[in-house]
């Protein structure tokens, strides 16, 4: 924050495809996605006239007990369509973060309807990002985002990314018949683009069952084709008790998010008397902002962008395989999902006293945009971009970490 407010500003003006354009008229590629979530990229003309269709007739209204609204019934029902859970429920927010609240109050709200109120613990994964509401930051993977906040959302572990052996270890020191839910994302995003080991999830879903504990799938960064399907974790044939989504369900274009709950945990609330799930957002199932994710979904599949992902993930893989070599680099993680990272050597960090941000801003100078972290530099371009593109992308950082590393 004290960087920032030094000035200037970096003013992004308008966008189009893959490039945004700031103040001055300078062009970048955005590869980043903006935060993950551009899928179908800028600019998208039918998005925009969805919205305005729907402002001109039901610009916004609650969806509190039995209101409802035509964007927001045929979203859900389209949702669960596609949902690899069984007898799906949806509830819909405004992002990611309330999808996380809601995931966790209503996990541990299942557990008191099943008479077992002392199931609270809630367990997640080093890397894990959550978002940030109360019981997104108690649960996140990294310590910098927890610490300074005082006292937070108490029962909550994190465990080893890498390691269902690991997880099965906790609910066994916990106990578990004082576990809820065990939160994980299909691939780490924010955290530094980390894949799960072979066989992880199945692994995972076995445990879960074993203990009778929930499996809270997190795929707000890779849902909506950036892995190729609908919501990440079919890539791996396991079927969760809620997912959580965001970001890709609109692209963006106006803020929504929900979670997606099997029948089994929602039949408590919606089937029996006496058990009042009092939870809810403002801007919940908000008619714009559903009627932008039904154009947003139709573009989707029309242009089948969940092949086009895959063919993207391959070329994106490849080129940022070509990094691996340079000096400052110590890993390069990509090959499953439209993401990937490229990790500094801890020579470059340490001793050469090279920052991620200042790789960053050398890229942005170049006129591309990827994403800092305290290790890595992340790419998550939108499903859109070319190969041409891709290699613009990777050579440019290439380009910038030379130019670092001949200031060190």
């Amino acid at each position: 924050m004290n960087t920032v407010a030094k000035g200037p500003e970096f003013v992004v003006a308008r966008a189009e495809g893959v490039w945004l354009w700031d103040r001055f008229g300078d062009r970048y590629l955005d590869g980043t996605a903006s935060l993950w979530y551009s899928n179908v990229g800028h600019g998208r003309a039918e998005i925009a006239d969805a919205v305005h269709r729907q402002m001109s007739t039901l610009d916004a209204y609650t969806v509190y007990g039995d209101f409802a609204n035509v964007p927001a019934m045929e979203l859900s029902e389209r949702l669960a369509a596609h949902a690899p859970v069984d007898d799906p429920r949806i509830i819909l927010t405004c992002g990611g973060g309330e999808s996380i609240d809601t995931a966790a109050k209503l996990a541990r709200a299942y557990w008191t309807t099943q008479g077992q109120p002392e199931r609270q613990h809630l367990i997640s994964r080093t890397g894990g990002y959550h978002g940030l509401n109360g019981f997104g930051t108690s649960i996140i993977g990294m310590e910098r985002f927890r610490s300074g906040y005082g006292k937070l959302v108490e029962d909550t572990s994190v465990v080893p990314h890498d390691s269902a052996a690991a997880l099965e270890a906790e609910i066994l020191r916990v106990g578990a018949d004082r576990v809820a839910a065990f939160f994980a994302e299909p691939v780490i995003g924010a955290g530094g683009v980390f894949l799960p080991p072979e066989n992880y999830f199945a692994d995972v879903a076995r445990i879960c069952r074993k203990y009778g504990v929930l499996f809270v799938v997190d795929s707000v960064i890779c849902g909506f084709a950036r892995m190729g399907n609908w919501f990440g974790i079919e890539r791996f044939g396991v079927s969760p008790d809620m997912i959580v989504f965001a970001k890709g369900v609109s692209s963006g274009y106006l803020p929504l998010g929900g979670v997606v709950v099997n029948g089994r945990v929602a039949d408590p609330f919606w089937n029996e008397e006496g058990n009042p799930f009092l939870h809810g957002t403002t801007y919940a199932g908000h008619p714009s902002a559903c009627a932008a994710a039904m154009a947003n979904l139709d573009i989707l599949e029309r242009e089948d962008l969940f092949t086009v992902s895959r063919e993207v993930e391959t070329h994106l893989d490849s080129a940022l395989r070509g990094l691996a070599d340079h000096p400052l680099v110590a890993e390069v993680r990509s090959g499953m999902g439209v993401m990937g990272a490229v990790e500094l050597t801890e020579e470059a960090l340490t001793e050469r006293g090279i920052t991620t941000a200042e790789v960053f801003a050398e890229a942005r100078t170049r006129g591309v945009i990827v994403r800092p972290v305290p290790k890595a530099l992340l790419v998550s371009p939108p499903l859109v971009i070319t190969w041409e593109q891709v290699e613009h992308l990777t050579s440019t950082l290439s380009a910038a970490l030379d130019a670092v590393m001949a200031r060190h």
